[in-house]
């Protein structure tokens, strides 16, 4: 239990901003396997925020824009800063330069406006999303942190001394991805449970996430053949905007 725990705070201190008790020593070997888990806990965060914002009537799009800019400091930015590096990269005519350009720190032209549309795509999404809200965040958080999982374990990492070579460096698969797939049971519970969705909707909500998790994953491997740090980040953050987009066209 001692070490299961220290796993999972590990994971929360790699990719979050929470902070740490004093003195912990930290293990982020496996952390992968329990970002679907991460994911709740930022969607729950962001309910906690909802919540009160609400509570003192801010207006709907700038209650969104506040929530969507807390949705990016929780997580340090780490995953919006892989947008804008991945954006420079496949903006490159030469495919030879992609990865030196998404390893230089200057953000390009590119960068920022896919940064702005990822940004602003949220915000309006959350707008638009009038009923379900809540459930809807937990879909986008939880299945885009599965998308970053999946990348890591379907697709080969591409630089030599990448700083995220270590996350697929401890994977064992494909039971390690079976493992950090089981937050799918709390989804699927608290779908049952607190939303009274019937099965046939639960299914399809699931599935839809999940073809989309997988294929915006599938799409940046197809590009580079392989994934670096800096698409596993634009991999979360991609799937998180396309699944809000989708779940507009039925829960707004």
């Amino acid at each position: 239990m001692k070490i299961i725990l220290n796993s999972c705070l590990s994971a929360i201190a790699f990719y979050t901003i929470i902070p740490m008790p004093r003195g912990l020593i930290l293990n982020f070997q496996k952390i992968p396997l329990w970002l679907g888990w991460i994911g709740l806990l930022i969607g729950g965060c962001l309910i906690v925020v909802d919540v009160c914002l609400s509570s003192l009537s801010m207006p709907l799009l700038t209650k969104a824009g506040f929530l969507v800019g807390i949705w990016v400091y929780i997580t340090g930015g780490l995953h919006l800063d892989g947008v804008m590096d991945t954006a420079d990269g496949l903006a490159t005519q030469n495919p030879d330069k992609r990865l030196e350009v998404m390893a230089d720190s200057v953000t390009g032209a590119y960068g920022v406006m896919a940064s702005f549309f990822v940004l602003g795509l949220k915000v309006f999404a959350l707008v638009e999303i009038t009923s379900m809200a809540y459930l809807a965040i937990l879909l986008a958080t939880s299945w885009g942190r599965w998308a970053q999982l999946s990348a890591i374990a379907l697709y080969p990492y591409l630089k030599e001394n990448g700083k995220g070579k270590f996350l697929k460096q401890s994977l064992y698969l494909p039971q390690d991805w079976l493992v950090g797939s089981l937050f799918i049971i709390a989804l699927i519970l608290l779908q049952s449970i607190i939303y009274h969705q019937p099965w046939q909707t639960i299914v399809f909500l699931n599935l839809l996430c999940l073809t989309i998790a997988l294929a915006v994953g599938g799409w940046f491997n197809w590009q580079l053949k392989g994934h670096t740090g800096d698409t596993y980040g634009a991999t979360v953050e991609w799937t998180e905007v396309i699944i809000l987009t989708c779940l507009t066209i039925f829960f707004a």
